[in-house]
């Protein structure tokens, strides 16, 4: 008796059609009559975006008729990427890019380093931008467009999952006040709205600050959306822990493993696989949310659109601005989910099939 790993038989796309969508004859014109639809709302699509579309120009004037204005976006294109940034210096936005992308990099979380190397990147993505003393500086109020919501969601990311997973182990803990300002915490930050709490940082703590001592608005922001997203992120892996059997760790304590190496060996790395999915999640919120950072006067590419359309030469191209904006949040919270799918298929292990003799 041995054990061995089948892998299912592939079927065609015409045995899956065969099987799903053409199996009766209701199946049949309903599947036909929905395919109809979705073939002609592509050709619309299509037909507005691309083939009848304007794609260039300094006006809503210089658009044709009955297609897509995307003159909207590329007149300001530098806008929308980078915001204001000076021109001359647009290659340090490449260069943090280049930062920010080895910081959450496949390569860097599958090795384990992420811990050690997406902050270090991050760090040096910020000194890139602000000079850090070695570049002329330039003021976060210059910094905008699609990059400033990858900064603060990368950010925010990168800052949020360790801070979660202490309070997920803090909620946990058996030290009561460990245990209870955790919950106060997680509670507080989950039950305020986070266009309020990006108000009182913007608004009202300076009033309680030190005379001399100031914060800058982006880093205000960015602190509290990192705890507003680290509360959340704590109940995801909060999930996880409590998916994992108390067997594995009674079985650790036999072994001679103490609770802190239990907890960092055994059981997190399995919490947090578990947990992939939420934290994900997570993430994704975290991403859109970098959208409101635009009613404390940073201009991120919502922003930025607005600000395009408050033009009188571009009025009447909502449309295009906003499928831009959702297009770029689309296609950046896709391949947030097919990562995560890419780590859940990594991370499960193969069912064994019996093969009786």
């Amino acid at each position: 008796m041995t054990a061995a790993v089948r892998k299912p038989p592939r079927r065609s796309f015409a045995d899956w059609a065969r099987a799903n969508l053409f199996a009766t004859r209701g199946d049949t014109v309903v599947s036909l009559v929905l395919l109809a639809l979705i073939a002609w709302g592509v050709w619309a699509a299509l037909d507005w975006a691309v083939l009848k579309a304007t794609w260039t120009g300094e006006g809503r004037e210089a658009c044709a008729a009955g297609g897509a204005c995307w003159a909207v976006v590329t007149a300001r294109w530098r806008q929308v990427v980078a915001g204001f940034y000076p021109e001359g210096h647009l290659w340090r936005v490449a260069l943090a890019m280049a930062f920010l992308a080895v910081a959450v990099s496949p390569v860097v979380i599958r090795k384990g380093w992420s811990f050690a190397l997406a902050p270090l990147g991050v760090v040096a993505a910020w000194a890139v931008l602000g000079g850090a003393n070695l570049l002329p500086r330039v003021p976060t109020e210059y910094w905008g467009g699609v990059f400033l919501n990858v900064l603060i969601g990368i950010t925010g990311s990168v800052f949020a999952l360790p801070l979660g997973i202490a309070l997920a182990l803090g909620r946990r803990s058996n030290l009561p006040v460990v245990k209870w300002l955790s919950v106060g915490f997680i509670e507080l930050v989950r039950g305020v709205p986070l266009i309020t709490l990006l108000f009182m940082a913007s608004v009202v703590l300076p009033l309680f600050t030190p005379a001399g001592l100031s914060f800058d608005k982006l880093v205000r922001a960015l602190i509290v959306i990192t705890l507003f997203e680290a509360a959340y992120m704590a109940e995801a892996v909060r999930g996880g822990l409590q998916a994992i059997p108390p067997g594995q760790r009674e079985a650790a304590r036999a072994l001679g493993l103490n609770p802190w190496m239990t907890t960092r060996l055994i059981v997190l790395p399995q919490a947090l696989r578990i947990s992939i999915p939420a934290i994900v999640n997570t993430f994704i919120g975290l991403f859109k949310d970098t959208t409101l950072v635009y009613v404390i006067a940073l201009l991120d590419v919502t922003g930025v659109m607005r600000q395009a359309l408050a033009d009188f030469a571009w009025q009447g191209s909502e449309a295009e601005a906003y499928v831009f904006v959702a297009l770029v949040f689309w296609i950046a919270c896709f391949a947030m989910s097919r990562w995560a799918a890419a780590l859940e298929k990594r991370g499960a292990a193969p069912r064994p099939v019996q093969e009786h003799a």
